[in-house]
């Protein structure tokens, strides 16, 4: 018992972090409207701003907080997160002008980069034989947040656009409770280690991109598919109730049965279908299968189809898989580290530009300055991004094979 409830705590933890876009997704549209007293153009644009201003801090904060755990131990760090993330979103379920909003989205940024801290802690409290078990729990834990966040936050939206942000604040503080009683400190003075900035670094990783040569191009894949690909959490609230005329409630069911397809498709048929295809045919597919739906949901004027399309579209995600077994094939085996690392900040970087990427043309394309109304254009870039990406995956295959030819 004195191990599973701190499991518990942890993975309650992780699952309110994942939530932290989900959950309050279906409701922004309608809530920046409130604040900002203006259209569905601007409301996107301003999506955008705060959904990356979170995936920035994210990013910046998360190496720093991993490394503060190091120091002060995984206990006081969690709980103190869990304390600010409940104020904070309090502040922003009352929040009266989208400033206040902005500032309450950079400080959830920040209290729920604990993903390092919470896997820190899952590796204190397990043996060699059980932290791989663990560590698939803390998989778990993200993946639980990303389905069951839009969810509820459909559900809630139905009682208007602030419930979600209060109900977050609610579960946050319940687990800082809950975690004060049963959360212990597992950083003893034989492992603790002074705080050093060089260490809390999120581009260090960066700066050794050189010594894994052959990977430039596959990076580059990886980054314009990372962008692309998440169009669906960028946009979809606000093109759904633009082409479809879908409510928070309908938005929150279609992401959740995304996020459910995709975990589907991920845990259960990817291992098939590379053991039948091979990895470099399941990458093309996969990239196909995406090209061919941000094609049809641009162009579907009907959202009940696309809505019966989801399976379908959420095959595509074989090609994440796909490509990191690639590149983790190409790296050595003592570089295997180092790639994970980089692999973890180029996807980052995709959630950062992708949001502001994605509203940006939104916006643009459903305003009376476009040349024409196209409310799906931001799945017409992605499509483009993703057939960059088969284009350079192509020229590295036959650049590899005249490098290389077959005897």
């Amino acid at each position: 018992m004195k191990t599973r409830l701190p499991i518990l705590f942890i993975m309650i933890t992780l699952v309110i972090d994942s939530m932290g876009i989900g959950l309050i997704m279906p409701v922004m549209p309608d809530l920046i409207r409130q604040l900002r007293h203006t259209d569905l153009a601007s409301a996107a644009m301003w999506g955008g701003v705060l959904a990356t201003s979170f995936a920035v801090m994210q990013f910046l904060f998360s190496p720093t907080i991993g490394n503060l755990s190091d120091r002060f131990g995984r206990r006081r760090v969690l709980l103190v997160s869990l304390f600010f993330m409940s104020l904070d979103y309090l502040v922003m379920a009352i929040a009266g002008s989208i400033w206040i909003l902005l500032a309450g989205r950079i400080v959830a940024g920040i209290t729920a980069a604990t993903q390092s801290t919470g896997t820190a802690f899952m590796a204190d409290i397990s043996t060699a034989k059980d932290k791989a078990k663990n560590f698939g729990l803390v998989s778990a834990a993200f993946g639980i947040g990303f389905v069951i966040g839009p969810l509820i936050g459909g559900v809630l939206s139905t009682l208007g656009p602030r419930a979600p942000f209060y109900a977050a604040a609610m579960l946050a503080a319940a687990n800082f409770t809950f975690g004060y009683f049963v959360m212990p400190e597992t950083v003893t003075d034989a492992i603790r280690r002074p705080f050093e900035w060089r260490r809390a670094n999120p581009l260090g990783a960066f700066k050794h991109i050189a010594r894994l040569p052959g990977l430039k191009a596959l990076l580059t894949v990886h980054l314009l598919y990372s962008i692309a690909f998440f169009v669906y959490p960028a946009v979809w609230a606000y093109f759904t109730r633009e082409r479809f005329g879908w409510d928070g409630l309908m938005v929150g069911y279609s992401l959740a049965t995304f996020g459910i397809s995709i975990a589907i498709v991920q845990g259960l048929l990817i291992r098939h279908i590379i053991a039948r295809l091979g990895e470099e045919r399941t990458l093309l597919l996969g990239l196909l299968i995406n090209m061919l739906s941000f094609l049809g949901i641009a162009l579907i004027p009907n959202g009940w189809i696309v809505l019966a399309l989801t399976p379908v579209t959420a095959l595509g995600a074989i090609s994440g898989p796909a490509l990191l077994s690639i590149m983790s094939r190409t790296a050595a085996d003592n570089q295997q580290g180092e790639l994970q690392g980089l692999l973890g900040s180029v996807g980052s970087i995709g959630t950062i530009l992708s949001p502001i990427l994605m509203t940006q043309t939104f916006s643009y394309f459903i305003s009376a300055r476009a040349p024409f109304y196209m409310p799906g254009a931001p799945f017409i870039l992605s499509l483009g991004l993703i057939a960059v990406c088969v284009g350079i995956y192509l020229a590295r295959t036959g650049q590899e094979t005249t490098e290389h030819p077959l005897p």
